[in-house]
């Protein structure tokens, strides 16, 4: 997705402020230099005057006084480096510094943005998606298989609780691998503490790294927002038009904890336009609930339960509460 008009002036001002602290730092190194070593100033100021003539030969085409100032300026150029240096300045003391080298501070390589500006573009959005701090310590890297037991097989996936989530990271994997190619939903469900809202932060983060729009909400944060959105007056209600407008249609919204809302019809219309629309616009969703997928059956819609159904695909994860492992062991 690219990036909406006012995070785009975002990181342009950014760049705008450092151009400025550079040009600022520069004249203040200029002028305390001239104020120890006046002879940096005469030789600067002759520079100038030579260039200004440089422009009137060239337009008069003639080349050999035209080199043969190029040859003068050189020398005086270099003579500043001797003087900087002979008084314990470095050689680049009058240059320009710059945050990144490859682009000088503007952003642009040619007319290709440069990894300065696709790294603030990930740091933006990192800083928008809600969860900057907690991927951290949960993403893929950190990501534990020894909390997940080999010793039973579960009877509702056939599987144990090990080879189950092997089974479910390796779809989330897939699912991050082909975010670009292929439209698609998840629905990562099962009791409490399982590690459905860890596997949704790894996958965020490393969609996040690839430069994909990425938003995280517990569902009590998402029906905030719609109620704001929808009942609220003046700023505040600009603000959530704002949220919900991106809710709607960032590349990926994770909807974390579904089930723990007041469930009421204003909640349930509110679901089913979230990710009806999301669907259409085919912005993908993930969502994770304690529910079972009889249970969702009963708390939400007929028309929920069969976008549910139809369009996202489930993944169930089982064992035991990791929480209460790490609690103990610790």
């Amino acid at each position: 997705m690219q990036l909406k008009n006012f995070q785009y002036n975002k990181i342009l001002r950014e760049y705008d402020k450092r151009q400025l602290e550079n040009r600022h730092e520069l004249e203040e190194r200029v002028k305390h230099i001239y104020s120890i070593l006046p002879e940096l100033k005469e030789i600067d100021d002759q520079i100038v005057s030579n260039s200004i003539q440089s422009a009137k030969l060239s337009l008069m085409g003639d080349d050999q006084s035209l080199n043969s100032l190029a040859d003068r300026n050189l020398d005086l150029s270099m003579r500043k480096i001797e003087i900087l240096t002979e008084n314990g300045y470095p050689s680049n003391y009058l240059m320009p510094t710059y945050h990144c080298k490859d682009c000088k501070d503007t952003g642009y390589i040619e007319n290709e943005k440069c990894h300065c500006f696709k790294q603030a573009i990930v740091d933006l959005l990192y800083s928008q998606s809600n969860i900057k701090g907690i991927m951290e310590q949960e993403n893929f890297s950190t990501f534990r298989y020894d909390f997940y037991t080999d010793s039973y097989i579960e009877e509702t996936t056939n599987l144990t609780p090990l080879a189950n989530i092997k089974k479910v990271v390796s779809s989330c994997i897939e699912y991050i691998d082909t975010f670009d190619s292929t439209y698609s939903n998840l629905l990562l469900y099962g009791n409490a503490g399982v590690g459905k809202t860890f596997l949704a932060n790894c996958i965020a983060k490393e969609l996040l790294d690839r430069s994909h729009t990425v938003i995280y909400l517990t569902a009590f944060q998402l029906f905030d927002i719609l109620e704001k959105n929808k009942f609220n007056k003046d700023q505040e209600k600009s603000e959530a038009n704002e949220q919900f407008a991106y809710i709607l249609d960032c590349d990926l919204l994770i909807i974390d904890d579904l089930g723990t809302e007041l469930n009421n019809s204003f909640v349930t219309s509110q679901l089913y336009l979230c990710i009806n629309e999301r669907h259409l616009r085919k912005k993908s969703t993930i969502i994770s609930t304690n529910l079972s997928w009889d249970n969702l059956n009963t708390n939400y819609s007929e028309r929920i339960f069969s976008r549910l159904a139809s369009n996202y695909r489930l993944l169930k994860i089982v064992g035991d509460d990791i929480r209460i492992k790490k609690a103990f062991s610790t």
